[in-house]
């Protein structure tokens, strides 16, 4: 039997008999069009028929140009998935844009923030961070929807009725200037570093509801010196004063590289950049501040377009050498290999020629690897070397919250052994209750130290851990009562 051959011509394919072939056709390294499905059809995967039909198609935008609060609602393809280094306008065009409208910019995040948040202040009394100087806020913030008085009351309907009625309160965060996006710092960075402030956006979450700044650090093998920085933010000018005789030469030469600033997409010493003055950079260090966090957000640089790209919170370093997944929607799997690909240039290597390299060489990334592996947690007093609470030092409010945590409230299925973390992703399908383009998977952050690093989830949607379990308590459907949640709380708070 002859054999059949697809032959491309111009507009197609057609089908010929191997018998058939006219002799001058030549095969040699021909690549043939690829198969197609006749009469496709979308499936919905488990998301409905409609779902796709129910998301706006993304707004034509501008680098520079406000985008929508809910994102989430939209979707669709971009242009391109290459940036373009030049900006839409003349410097001096651009640096007035956006200074002339960042007061009425943010006024319009403040308002939007206080639609969702009830910013009251409270503190969970006697509690502080691990640096015992910043006060750990109480929650939940989370405003509930019109109508609905108790979080307990929310609960008690189905995600479709939550869907239908528009009332999920916690809604994904969005980065207020997603056309340009890029590292937004905290007011208490800024204020130490200027050169970091922007011409278009401030931070939307206030300073009292992030991490502590400076943060301690805690190395695992000088676990006897406490906070080595003694109260001190690492710079590129103190780390040798702070960390010779502590360090090996290796481990000295990662740090450093840690510190080093170097040119970003926004932050440059060109015109493509959202800072008044030319800036030399940011260092890893400028958002992992002494090896921990400073509450900076960003956009994830894992995809296209920039509108549907996730924002993502500055997640801690510490405790990083009992980690398997280091990104928050991608696969990397060691601190050596994030160091080398850290997206400076948001996932896009060809602005690296047109602004200035960063790349790293296999040896300098793995010492910065180095280093961060010895970035330890800081102290559980009261838990044991099996990762459970000493009866002796916990409370019973405390104790009944880890029997919750290790049961009803189903935390451990996710979160255990030494890092309280799993390291797998998990799609949470928050879709169900709401309209909105699917999160897909991200990965289990590690509870241990947990209290340090507010806000939560990967977005920073939820400022304090009260609104953490206010919220799995009721995608996962958990039936939870006011004081099992409270106790759940009082437990992480020792972890």
């Amino acid at each position: 039997m002859s054999k059949k051959i697809i032959v491309p011509i111009a507009l197609g394919s057609i089908v010929l008999l191997a018998s058939q072939l006219p002799i001058n056709i030549d095969l040699h390294l021909l690549q043939s069009r690829g198969a197609v499905v006749q009469d496709y059809e979308e499936p919905d995967y488990g998301l409905g028929p409609s779902h796709v039909d129910s998301l706006l198609p993304f707004p034509d935008l501008e680098k520079g140009d406000r985008t929508p609060f809910d994102l989430w609602r939209y979707a669709g393809k971009g242009k391109s998935s290459f940036m373009d280094p030049n900006l839409p306008m003349e410097w001096e065009e651009w640096l007035a844009y956006n200074s002339d409208r960042k007061s009425l910019v943010m006024n319009e995040v403040r308002a939007y923030m206080e639609s969702r948040y009830d910013f009251l202040g409270k503190t969970h009394e006697g509690k502080y961070m691990s640096g015992g100087r910043k006060a750990i806020m109480k929650g939940p913030v989370s405003r509930l929807p019109e109508g609905i008085k108790s979080f307990e009351e929310l609960c008690e309907l189905s995600p479709e009725e939550i869907r239908r009625k528009n009332i999920f309160p916690f809604k994904p965060l969005a980065h207020p200037i997603a056309t340009t996006a890029h590292m937004v710092f905290p007011d208490e960075w800024n204020k130490v570093h200027p050169e970091h402030i922007r011409i278009d956006l401030d931070h939307d979450i206030p300073d009292q509801y992030l991490p502590e700044f400076p943060p301690p650090m805690f190395l695992s093998n000088h676990k006897e010196l406490g906070d080595v920085t003694k109260g001190v933010e690492v710079t590129l000018s103190n780390y040798y004063e702070i960390f010779n005789g502590l360090l090996t030469p290796e481990q000295m030469e990662g740090l450093k590289e840690l510190l080093r600033p170097t040119a970003t997409t926004w932050f440059n010493h060109t015109t493509h950049r959202i800072t008044e003055e030319p800036s030399a950079g940011v260092s890893c260090f400028s958002c992992h501040v002494n090896g921990h966090t400073n509450g900076a957000f960003e956009l994830g640089p894992d995809s296209r377009p920039n509108l549907a790209r996730l924002r993502v919170g500055t997640p801690s370093m510490r405790g990083n050498y009992n980690l398997m997944q280091l990104s928050s929607k991608r696969s990397i799997r060691s601190m050596d290999h994030f160091a080398e690909i850290e997206e400076y240039f948001d996932g896009d290597p060809g602005f690296m020629q047109a602004i200035g390299p960063r790349g790293h060489q296999k040896t300098v990334s793995n010492r910065m690897g180095d280093f961060n592996a010895m970035l330890d947690f800081p102290p559980a007093p009261k838990l044991g070397p099996n990762g459970k609470l000493m009866a002796t030092k916990a409370n019973e409010q405390e104790l009944f919250g880890e029997e919750l945590f290790f049961g009803k409230a189903q935390c451990s299925s996710c979160h255990y052994g030494p890092a309280f973390v799993d390291d797998y992703m998990h799609d949470l399908q928050v879709e169900r209750f709401y309209i909105g383009r699917p999160e897909g998977p991200i990965k289990t952050f590690p509870l241990r130290g947990i209290k340090d690093s507010p806000p939560y989830l990967h977005d920073d949607r939820l400022l304090t851990l009260d609104d953490t379990v206010e919220f799995f308590n009721l995608i996962l459907e958990l039936g939870l009562n006011k004081e099992e949640k409270e106790a759940l709380t009082a437990y992480m708070l020792c972890l």
